[in-house]
């Protein structure tokens, strides 16, 4: 006789899941304005919206600024409370830093940053500044901040083949994606100007190029967002709100599906990947036709996977699960296979569930 099956809950995943749900209660919320560049106006839109929110009876201060005010940003913190930050020198460099004990203190609703991945000196209670935004948020402080693009870790290479330049400072991309709003702040590439000692940022091509990882990054953190919410909620997701379009390369790849892969992306908001399942048997000379694949696709902004040899199809069956991959592009043969073989091809189109695969034919394929 088949026993019936207890199905009464884990008593520790229901701990767990208290305990989390009471963590979100208590943290305090974080919203982000992101820009592409400088002088996107993302200060400017941090303040006025914390003026706005002060003005609707939300008890907001600001507890560090840019050390350069213009006179627009001077108007509006007339406004508002500020918690005066400490100045600290080190080493010969003098560092602006947010007085925590006097927030924690003074126990606002919420409290505006700029400057997000500023260092704090050696020695500090957090080393960076974005530590400093997380301690409030777990004390359950509100956060406003803004940040530009070329701060953010996992951006800065891509940003760096763009301008010709790397940023100093920065936060990783985890912390962007715990926002629970993030606003991009546009502006026209022709309408910014040339900021002196940054040569190139007001090339409207560059520009454009920036604008666009942008906007992928902060779909990127919407589609966090959402699995979030739906985690919380003790949901299975099965979509996302953004394209992830996996490109899948191998030596012979043709180099349109790679060139296709990223207009689609662009077109759509959306991330792109590509992924190499690494083969053990790879004459010299492919190792380096596929180093060529890889670097263009690096050139080409997009996130870049070796996945582990094996069952290929499995492979890039797990990863478009973890990655949550709407359409692959893959290589065929036009070569037709003994009538008793199935072709990877045909094993990745027979399991796929929830995305779409797009065939390119390998170049000199008869």
């Amino acid at each position: 006789m088949t026993q019936p099956t207890d199905r009464r809950p884990d008593p520790e995943d229901l701990l767990r899941r208290v305990q989390s749900d009471e963590r979100r209660e208590r943290r305090g919320r974080l919203k982000v304005f992101l820009g592409y560049a400088s002088r996107v106006g993302k200060s400017f839109r941090m303040l006025d919206e914390g003026r706005r929110r002060k003005e609707r009876g939300q008890d907001a201060v600001v507890a560090a600024i840019q050390p350069v005010v213009t006179p627009d940003l001077r108007e509006i913190l007339a406004r508002l409370e500020v918690v005066p930050t400490l100045h600290e020198l080190h080493t010969g460099r003098a560092y602006e830093v947010i007085d925590l004990a006097a927030v924690f203190r003074r126990q606002p609703a919420v409290v505006l940053i700029d400057g997000l991945a500023y260092d704090n000196p050696p020695g500090s209670r957090n080393p960076k500044r974005w530590q400093d935004v997380n301690e409030l948020l777990e004390g359950g402080i509100s956060v406003i901040t803004a940040v530009n693009l070329q701060h953010i870790e996992e951006q800065q290479e891509a940003v760096e083949r763009i301008t010709g330049k790397r940023a100093s400072q920065c936060i990783p991309q985890a912390f962007l994606r715990e926002a629970d709003e993030i606003e991009l702040v546009d502006a026209p590439p022709e309408e910014l100007q040339e900021r002196p000692g940054e040569p190139g940022v007001s090339d409207p091509r560059r520009l454009g190029e920036l604008r666009e990882l942008a906007l992928l990054l902060a779909a990127d953190v919407v589609d966090h967002q959402l699995l979030d919410y739906l985690g919380s909620h003790h949901l299975t997701p099965q979509w996302g709100t953004q394209e992830r379009i996996l490109v899948c390369l191998t030596p012979h790849s043709d180099p349109e599906m790679l060139r296709s892969g990223r207009r689609n992306a662009l077109r759509f908001h959306g991330a792109l990947l590509a992924a190499h399942v690494e083969q053990g048997d790879l004459s010299s000379a492919d190792q380096k036709l596929l180093a060529v694949q890889l670097e263009a696709a690096r050139e080409a902004g997009a996130e870049v996977h070796c996945l582990r040899g094996g069952d290929f199809v499995q492979a890039l069956l797990e990863m478009a699960r973890d990655q949550r991959v709407t359409q692959i592009f893959i290589g065929h043969s036009l070569r037709r296979a003994r009538w008793f073989a199935r072709s990877p091809v045909d094993r990745l189109i027979d399991a796929a569930e929830n995305f779409d695969i797009r065939l390119f034919p390998h170049k000199g394929a008869e």
